[in-house]
């Protein structure tokens, strides 16, 4: 069995170790040398480029992805020449475009945000003007980590924006009011078996994942209710492969689909060491019509503390020596980047049987690695 894996940053890496467990030989087209994935990268080039993809898909069994970004000609061209992908084309523009995740999801009927395209100055005024003055515009595209959202309170905030978006325009939401960010991860294969691990509490700062307790404390019946969610989506949209629904749960208890996303995802790093089966693994079983593994969690608490920035001056092995002698029990993950204020280089995950103690074993392995 042969995966080809397009993108190679982290989350291809983290595909590349329970690919040698199950016995795949996953390969990887990466967009330059020297990548996150390079131990598994077979080709180099531009995923944006038909005949360079093409040829990278000629030597593997199916297609997935390490990100959103494969255009649709693209994606097209691998199915016409009779290339299985997975999650396909029509699923994949759901989470490359958010207008049209949100245009999908209303028509499904899940619950998201009120929300409008605007294409001008005129048409934000009048959205701000029925949402109390305040608003979240974000590009329909390319947006991750923060970028590409921005909250407004003028309908001139986001003029620099239009001059960009063209007839397609913006995407306006109204500003929610949320408790916190929990995210729903669930992996579906083609035919048809959906499995899903336990929600999760996500901490954001400055638009990027920080923290993620897992399960989601305090939750009452609200796990019930984002399964249910995520694996209606997940059938609706014939996702294959792991899908990733992030939420908001609101001031009164009500659960908001903020985001997708259709591939491994940062919110469930934390099943690599905390899970029977982790997201990776799940993800390569999916895409290859396997039967799914159990998302059971191991332990009561898992806590994954991204590490932004990293060691200024030096890599994450360079601290090991110190960092694994003073937290023994926490699990280490580089990526392989250069620091760099702000960047995901690694994370750490710590479970433990008390969510405070696990919290803090965490937070003190993660901060052998911060700048």
């Amino acid at each position: 069995m042969k995966v080809g894996v397009i993108g190679g940053g982290q989350l291809a890496r983290m595909m590349v170790p329970p690919a040698v467990e199950l016995g795949i030989d996953i390969r990887v087209l990466a967009e330059v040398e020297g990548s996150s994935a390079a131990i598994a990268a077979t080709a180099v080039g531009d995923y944006r480029d038909v005949e360079t993809v093409l040829a990278f898909a000629a030597g593997v069994d199916v297609i997935t992805f390490d990100h959103e970004h494969v255009p649709q000609s693209v994606l097209a061209a691998l199915t016409a020449a009779g290339h299985p992908v997975h999650p396909g084309p029509d699923a994949l523009a759901v989470a490359q475009d958010k207008l049209v995740m949100r245009e999908r999801l209303s028509a499904i009927g899940a619950p998201v945000p009120d929300w409008a395209r605007v294409r001008d100055a005129d048409d934000l005024a009048a959205f701000l003007a029925d949402h109390a003055g305040r608003a979240v515009v974000k590009t329909p595209r390319g947006g991750y980590d923060g970028k590409g959202v921005r909250v407004v309170s003028a309908a001139e905030d986001a003029d620099d924006w239009f001059a960009d978006a063209g007839d397609i325009g913006l995407l306006a939401e109204e500003l929610v009011e949320f408790r916190r960010e929990l995210a729903q991860l669930v992996a579906r294969r083609p035919s048809g078996e959906v499995r899903a691990w336990p929600l999760v509490e996500t901490v954001q700062r400055g638009g990027v994942c920080a923290e993620v307790f897992a399960p989601a404390p305090d939750a009452g019946e609200l796990p019930v209710a984002a399964r249910a969610l995520a694996e209606r989506i997940a059938t609706e949209l014939e996702v294959t492969g792991v899908l990733a629904v992030e939420l908001f749960e609101t001031a009164d208890g009500r659960l908001l689909v903020n985001e997708l996303a259709m591939r491994p995802h940062n919110t469930g790093h934390w099943t690599i060491d905390g899970a029977v089966t982790s997201q990776f693994e799940q993800h390569l079983r999916a895409v290859l019509d396997l039967p799914l593994g159990d998302p059971s969690p191991t332990a009561p608490w898992s806590v994954m503390v991204n590490v932004l920035g990293g060691p200024e001056g030096a890599t994450m092995p360079d601290r090991y020596p110190t960092a694994l002698g003073d937290r023994p029990e926490a699990k280490f993950h580089s990526y392989g980047k250069p620091s760099r204020p702000g960047r995901k280089v690694g994370h750490v995950t710590a479970t433990g049987s008390e969510l405070d103690d696990t919290v803090a074993r965490a937070r003190a392995a993660a901060g052998f690695f911060q700048i």
